[in-house]
């Protein structure tokens, strides 16, 4: 993808170009001093809620605040179509190459009685876990709000969550965050309702 940075004038001015977007530092600092980029011009993902929180670290890096950086592996893609899809993290393929040993959990939303209920029974959740630590490494889901749910999950691998962890959390019920703690537990053969 590009960023849409034609006719800015940018690489006039020594900014460093990188496959079509300006490539940046931490908190979104260019190749030329006092000059910042963020968003879709500083490269994928290409999305709102990954620019908001370059602008906020950015501005906070100009003030001289110390922001948290941007760790681009927890930025939740989510596609708002019918049904949704949400994402974050290590795709499995991507697991494996990176050469982890996996547990992948699957859960169904046809054996969740709220998504039952909704008559939205399409979707299943997916997780990956490094077999080794119990690291939640990705997350993948097709459903209905799925791109609600999926945030449990940013903060689950941000919080540097374990299996043993999630095993532990009480979802309540009846409701589709079930379909979460079941794919949880299926990663580690202790799934419930399948």
């Amino acid at each position: 993808m590009l960023g849409n940075i034609e006719r800015l004038g940018v690489e006039a001015l020594g900014v460093k170009i990188d496959r079509g977007c300006i490539s940046t530092g931490a908190f979104g600092r260019t190749s030329v001093p006092g000059l910042y980029a963020i968003g879709d011009v500083a490269g994928p993902p290409m999305l709102a809620h990954k620019a908001e929180h370059e602008g906020v670290a950015c501005v906070e890096a100009i003030r001289g605040l110390k922001p948290h950086p941007l760790e681009r592996d927890k930025i939740p893609g989510c596609t708002y179509s019918h049904p949704q899809v949400a994402s974050v993290g290590l795709t499995e393929a991507a697991a494996r190459s990176s050469g982890y040993g996996l547990r992948i959990g699957r859960f169904p939303f046809a054996a969740n009685g709220k998504a039952i209920a909704l008559g939205e029974d399409q979707g299943m959740v997916k997780t990956i876990f490094d077999a080794k630590t119990g690291k939640l490494l990705g997350v993948h889901m097709v459903g209905s709000n799925v791109t609600e749910l999926i945030q449990g999950f940013v903060i689950a691998m941000g919080l540097e969550t374990t299996e043993e962890e999630l095993f532990q959390t009480v979802f309540p019920h009846p409701t589709l965050s079930e379909a979460m703690h079941e794919s949880v537990l299926a990663a580690y053969e202790r799934a419930i309702h399948v």
